[in-house]
């Protein structure tokens, strides 16, 4: 019993811990697209990786006073893919494949989060076309920095995970490509801008 009632305290502790500690103020966080990537990596034969990412994304930050308050959401256009071969990119867009025209955006949205300091784990559902399945990212927090240019303020994490493909009923190219796909996202979020004072 008394191991249960130490594990309870520990998280309710984690729970309970302020994103103060972190240089994030509350808030709506916007994406730097310029600034971020959506990147994967697939084997191929089993023997060599195929290395590609998505090029439109949309994502937004929300932090709050605890990180049971934080809230991340990303919409990935499929038909962005990009892998460096245009032929190659055209037939995955296609029928036989990802089909973008059935399943047009692969959307997260985040459940949990926990950690602490630079380390996280993000919980959520990803969706792919009409197929929703957990996910949970590993995030290491980059910290922060301030733009001299315009006094923004920068936030930068990145976050790993693997998707299965035959879960989202993606199972083409069996013998081909790998079941597990790897995704690493390197995302920086721009802070919301302090209300300026009005001039009395």
């Amino acid at each position: 019993m008394a191991d249960n009632d130490s594990a309870t305290t520990d998280s309710a502790s984690v729970s309970a811990t302020s994103t103060a500690a972190l240089p994030l103020v509350p808030g709506d966080w916007t994406l730097d697209p310029l600034h971020s990537a959506v990147n994967f990596t697939i084997r191929h034969l089993g023997i060599a990786k195929v290395r590609g990412r998505f090029t439109q994304v949309e994502a937004g930050l929300y932090i709050g006073e605890t990180p049971a308050d934080v809230r991340v959401s990303a919409t990935v256009s499929l038909a962005s893919i990009d892998t460096g071969n245009a032929d190659r990119d055209a037939h995955t867009r296609s029928a036989d494949l990802l089909d973008v025209e059935r399943r047009p955006t692969m959307t997260f949205r985040s459940t949990g989060v926990s950690g602490s300091e630079e380390d996280w784990s993000l919980e959520g559902e990803l969706t792919i076309g009409d197929v929703t399945r957990p996910l949970t990212l590993d995030v290491e927090f980059g910290g922060v920095v301030d733009v001299p240019a315009d006094g923004s303020r920068h936030a930068g994490f990145e976050a790993t995970g693997e998707i299965r493909r035959r879960d989202f009923g993606l199972e083409f190219g069996g013998g081909l490509l790998s079941d597990v796909v790897k995704v690493q996202l390197d995302m920086q979020f721009v802070a919301p801008r302090e209300p300026q004072d009005q001039a009395g």
